[in-house]
């Protein structure tokens, strides 16, 4: 392609050098006869005319050969109009060679001399062609009363001219090849440069496709290609780290599920073995595996269930308030059991209670689990404090709960994960978790919940030494 460009650079030069060097020409050679001019100018003068020139042929042959009444050349000598004329090194008195040339000689510059009048109507000589030069001459008072033109020759006709065509030439054809050179230099160096970080993606993106899940691609520079660099090694990152979570969470899924399913087995064999008869006691202890195996397939499918991160349509005014102090009625026993003091500043709630657009069950479910998870956390003799008020954020009124528990916490870079359901943190809070038997997916459930009625929920220290969780719905009606 570089090749055939340089061609055409070089076929387009000869072609506008051969179409310009003849007017140019032309210019220069006309330019050289102002002895011409100025005897057309003395004929016109003395005759007040063209008419004699363009009754008399011979007398336009006169005029370009000798003075204007063909006498000689008078007291001017005329430059010889041929365009290799030099008139320092011609005689002065040289006589212009005929009209025609001479004999084998190349045509003569006056074939393509002529005179027009100022309605540019052709007196003398030879019409004018197509980029042919012209001296306007001017009469008494520097009126215009014709032009002298000169056609530009028809072909490259001295040695002189062809010689610096190829002079030209050859300067444009080392001119292409450095080019050349230089492109195909530039073409291979930004090859190397744009195709290697293409090379090192697509490299990349094969590994990862094959499970390699710890590929990165090197990174060098600011530009887009560095950028894309960086996106893939984030977005590995990433994968990586969702498969790490993945299997971590398959691995907790499986211990939950063994433990109660190990249980229900070695009922089961006593049984068979007849080690234990079948009473109430162990029909009820073999409820009780099966309910928490019900119990955790159901927290698994609600945290696995995407559709429950978009608003119901079903959803009608309830009082979240109503629900939290009928969840807190029913965990109460077992708080007062596990010793920790309930605190619930500005409950209930003083007036009209406030309304949110809703699941009742499902509000429940998010509150049950919030009391849950401090029965689980919460050393024995800690207290819980349960706070709730309004505000108004961007326009909008917002009811905001807040639960303050006391130690162990939580790590502060694992705060923003805690409602993953992908994640399990290394904290004593999980491995209370872990002792009481719980799924690890509460909070998650929680926060699918809450998304699911247009509200949020997050995780902050909290000052009594343990975990605050805030969960913010936007109410139904405006706060007065």
């Amino acid at each position: 392609m570089l090749v055939v460009l340089v061609l055409l650079f070089a076929g387009f030069s000869r072609w506008a050098l051969q179409r310009g060097l003849g007017p140019y020409v032309a210019s220069i050679e006309l330019a050289r006869m102002d002895w011409l001019a100025e005897r057309l100018q003395e004929h016109h003068a003395r005759a007040g005319s063209w008419d004699a020139l363009r009754r008399q042929p011979n007398l336009w042959r006169q005029l370009r050969r000798s003075g204007p009444d063909g006498s000689g050349a008078g007291d001017r000598p005329p430059p010889p109009p041929e365009r290799d004329f030099d008139p320092a090194r011609q005689p002065p008195d040289r006589p212009p060679p005929p009209p025609d040339g001479g004999p084998g000689g190349p045509p003569s510059v006056y074939a393509r001399l002529g005179l027009l009048d100022t309605d540019r109507r052709l007196v003398a000589g030879s019409a004018p062609r197509a980029g042919a030069a012209q001296q306007a001459l001017t009469g008494p008072g520097g009126a215009v009363i014709g032009h002298l033109v000169l056609s530009p020759p028809d072909d490259l006709q001295s040695e002189a001219d062809r010689a610096f065509l190829r002079e030209h030439m050859g300067f444009v054809a080392w001119t292409g090849l450095a080019g050349l050179a230089l492109a195909l230099a530039l073409s291979a160096w930004l090859a190397r440069r744009w195709l290697a970080p293409v090379h090192a993606l697509a490299e990349g993106a094969r590994a990862i496709a094959a499970g390699r899940l710890d590929t990165r691609v090197p990174v060098a520079g600011e530009d887009e290609l560095a950028q894309l660099a960086r996106t893939f090694n984030d977005m590995a990152g990433q994968l990586a780290g969702v498969e790490a979570s993945r299997r971590q969470w398959l691995g907790d899924v499986a211990h939950e599920l063994r433990t109660p399913l190990a249980a229900m087995r070695a009922e089961i064999e006593a049984l068979q073995d007849g080690i234990r008869p079948f009473d109430d006691k162990t029909a009820l202890r073999l409820h009780r595996q099966v309910m928490r195996l019900i119990q955790l397939v159901g927290d698994l499918r609600t945290s696995l269930d995407g559709s429950a991160a978009a608003p119901a349509a079903g959803h009608v005014p309830v009082h979240p308030l109503a629900l939290l102090a009928e969840a807190l009625a029913g965990a109460r026993p077992r708080l007062e059991q596990a010793r920790i003091d309930v605190q619930t500043p500005g409950l209930p709630w003083p007036g009209p209670e406030p309304l949110v657009l809703g699941d009742a069950q499902q509000l429940h479910q998010v509150f049950s689990n919030l009391l849950e998870n401090t029965l689980r956390y919460t050393h024995a003799g800690g207290q819980l404090r349960i706070s709730a008020d309004t505000a108004r954020e961007h326009g909008r009124a917002w009811l905001r709960l807040q639960w303050d528990d006391s130690a162990p916490g939580v790590a502060a870079h694992e705060l923003p994960r805690l409602f993953e359901r992908l994640y399990r943190a290394e904290s004593a809070r999980t491995r209370a978790a872990d002792d009481a038997g719980g799924s690890g997916l509460g909070l998650a459930i929680c926060r699918t919940i809450a998304q699911a009625h247009g509200g949020r929920i997050e995780a902050q220290h909290s000052p009594l030494g343990g975990l605050r969780v805030v969960l913010a719905l936007p109410l139904l009606e405006n706060m007065p």
